[in-house]
């Protein structure tokens, strides 16, 4: 258990410092066209690929294929990315903002939690076994194709390099510096900019390591947020010790890493938005939890864990996480642009 806690306070400290937000990367391709987050996503996923299945191969993990729920995944995508806008931040991006003082986070992960617990265990339960009688038995790209699942990890892994190589040739503004007040590795963890692609390489080692380790305490899996977040809420409630598992440990460690790193770095400090923001990221807070719950994760469960499994579930989950993240871009952000140019 205690490698839960390590694991998630070095994820934590990571993701607040090279500032990793799901969100971020969905919306500056909307907005901006901007895909250097983007890609970063996609380097966390070849590269977990590559170390999930080299454990698998070695015997220091199973990798067992699951069924796809396709209508509970499709569902639990739309909703989730449509709230995780609406919150201003992911599952895993609620749980390090909060540690760094946002209050509207804190709001947004109470309700997140909650509401997952709702869905996996209370009186939303029903409508998860509902949607979930939909599904389909072979649950991977590599079952329905008959095929190696190496081929698949090695086509990722060139065609994600393709596109870091040509995102990496792209001519760079130059950036005015801030005179540094620390030195040497201080100024680097705690000062400087880390660039979105060594952010991804340093989650892509973290999440490789989770998987043994996890395997470990007897949990199969590797990173997640959504389960271990409910789970916390049911211990709260009943007191039940079974629900504290490796995965609660690794939450708690993701938010202990985040408020180390924003404090260490000057960066964590309370600060209360408005009426407006506060509503917002509670009602955004219970998709957020409805969604990841129904689709079986989040942007990390599913958008990094499981499509780096090739499992049906999570490149559909991140599809409709998409399609959810645009739609609440395009009527918070895009609409009220376009309304005011057209006045003007």
């Amino acid at each position: 258990m205690l490698s839960g806690i390590i694991i998630g306070l070095l994820l934590g400290f990571v993701l607040q410092r090279g500032r990793f937000c799901v969100v971020s990367a969905y919306r500056d391709v909307f907005l901006s066209r901007n895909f250097t987050i983007f890609i970063a996503l996609f380097i966390v996923v070849a590269l977990q690929s590559i170390g999930v299945w080299t454990l698998n191969s070695l015997g220091y993990i199973s990798i067992k294929p699951q069924e796809f729920y396709w209508l509970s995944t499709i569902t639990g995508g739309i909703i989730f990315g449509f709230g995780m806008v609406i919150a201003g931040g992911c599952a895993t991006g609620t749980w390090y903002r909060a540690a760094e003082g946002l209050i509207g986070s804190i709001i947004a992960l109470f309700f997140y939690a909650l509401s997952a617990s709702m869905v996996k265990y209370g009186a939303l339960l029903p409508l998860q076994t509902y949607l979930s009688s939909f599904k389909i038995s072979d649950g991977t790209f590599y079952q329905a194709l008959g095929i190696s699942p190496w081929f698949l990890v090695i086509t990722l892994s060139l065609i994600v390099s393709f596109f870091v190589i040509k995102e990496l040739r792209k001519p760079r503004l130059e950036v005015t510096r801030i005179k540094p007040r620390k030195n040497g590795i201080l100024h680097i963890l705690f000062e400087k900019s880390w660039h979105p692609f060594i952010t991804a390489l340093l989650v892509a080692f973290i999440a490789i390591l989770a998987w043994p380790l996890s395997y470990l305490s007897g949990r199969d899996g590797g990173l997640g947020i959504t389960t271990p977040s409910a789970n916390l809420i049911q211990y709260f409630t009943t007191g039940n010790t079974k629900f504290i598992d490796w995965g609660v440990f690794l939450v708690l460690g993701i938010a202990l890493g985040s408020f180390l790193a924003a404090k260490l770095s000057g960066e964590f400090r309370f600060r209360l938005p408005n009426q407006k923001a506060l509503a917002y990221a509670g009602f955004g807070g219970i998709l957020m939890g409805i969604g990841a719950a129904l689709a079986g994760g989040c942007t990390i469960g599913n958008g990094l864990v499981e499509t780096s499994l090739f499992s049906y579930k999570g490149w559909v989950a991140t599809l409709f996480f998409l399609l959810g993240a645009y739609i609440a871009t395009f009527f918070t952000i895009i609409l009220p642009i376009r309304k005011i140019k057209q006045n003007f």
